[in-house]
């Protein structure tokens, strides 16, 4: 019989080496995951029902709004905010980079939950927001505090005003991460300090801002449930109203870390290509999506699978 010719297709393909190590290595976790769902699917008290009850319940969904409300203004107020902050730290003035270094120091040397606190029950501290001219009974407009900052306009300013200094030092790290060529080229072009900013430094730098700001992001999410303290209908607040009510405590808090997890998921698929876009010029090897990972392996396993073919012709 004549032989086959070769097929130059399959030629370069690499048969990956086998390691049976590896799983006996991945049958541990999978043994303990497994153990650990059938003790939590069979224990008697837990009652399921009432999870499944309350999972899409109309509290529980409005509470999931107020969440990923709050989340996205603060989370895009404090970006900006610690934009401006690491402009200020890099400025050559004297007056910002003090300003910005004070605010950084006590916004993240104090408790968040501290600062929720001060926002919420400012109206202790000062009955009446005015404006008008310092040192003088002249006064253009004044508003009861508790009127203008409600429960939910403190936490925002709360998250906000805490998130900006930690993000602001997450910018200025990713700025000092561009070479300094890059500002004395723009400078030798004629560009403004400004321009330069916004449109030579900040791009660059947004390869090593993506990845910890996308954590801070997660954090955000997480923090909102500390407004219950000041009586914010968010997520984590309802379920304790709701739980106080029916006394099933345990099954709302498996409603509220299934509706986490499924918030910090659905927010972890924007900051996966944000890091690809803003890295597709540093790197190489680029993380792969979901989709190009399935095609990828139903690719490997076509080739291996005609190269046996070819073989035993």
């Amino acid at each position: 019989m004549a032989q086959a010719p070769p097929n130059r297709e399959f030629d370069n393909f690499v048969q990956p080496l086998r390691r049976p190590g590896r799983w006996v290595a991945a049958a541990v976790p999978i043994f303990f995951f497994v153990a650990f769902a059938q003790a939590i699917a069979t224990n008697e008290n837990i009652d399921f029902p009432t999870v499944g009850e309350y999972l899409f319940n109309s509290r529980i969904l409005s509470g999931v709004k107020i969440t990923v409300t709050v989340t996205i203004i603060a989370m895009l107020s404090a970006a900006i905010l610690a934009v401006l902050l690491a402009a200020m730290r890099l400025s050559g003035n004297p007056v910002f980079v003090v300003f910005s270094a004070l605010y950084v120091w006590a916004f993240r040397g104090t408790p968040l939950l501290v600062q929720i606190v001060i926002w919420g029950y400012l109206g202790l501290i000062f009955e009446k927001i005015s404006i008008g001219i310092p040192f003088t009974d002249i006064v253009f407009f004044a508003v009861d505090t508790n009127t203008l900052v409600s429960a939910f306009v403190a936490g925002i300013l709360a998250l906000t005003l805490n998130e900006a200094a930690y993000s602001a030092e997450i910018v200025r790290s990713g700025m000092l991460s561009v070479d300094e060529g890059q500002r004395e080229a723009a400078a030798s072009l004629g560009m403004s300090p400004r321009y330069c900013f916004v449109k030579i430094l900040l791009p660059q730098a947004m390869r090593v801002i993506i990845p910890p700001m996308g954590n801070q992001l997660i954090s955000m999410i997480k923090n909102t449930s500390l407004l219950s303290l000041i009586a914010v209908l968010e997520l984590y607040t309802v379920a304790t109203q709701i739980s106080a009510q029916n006394l099933r405590q345990v099954e709302l808090l498996i409603v509220v870390s299934i509706w986490y997890l499924a918030l910090v998921t659905i927010l972890s698929v924007p900051q996966f290509y944000l890091e690809r876009y803003f890295g597709r010029g540093s790197t190489k090897n680029q993380p792969l999506g979901p989709l190009q990972r399935v095609r990828e392996a139903t690719g490997a396993i076509q080739i291996q699978r005609q190269r046996q073919r070819q073989s035993k012709k």
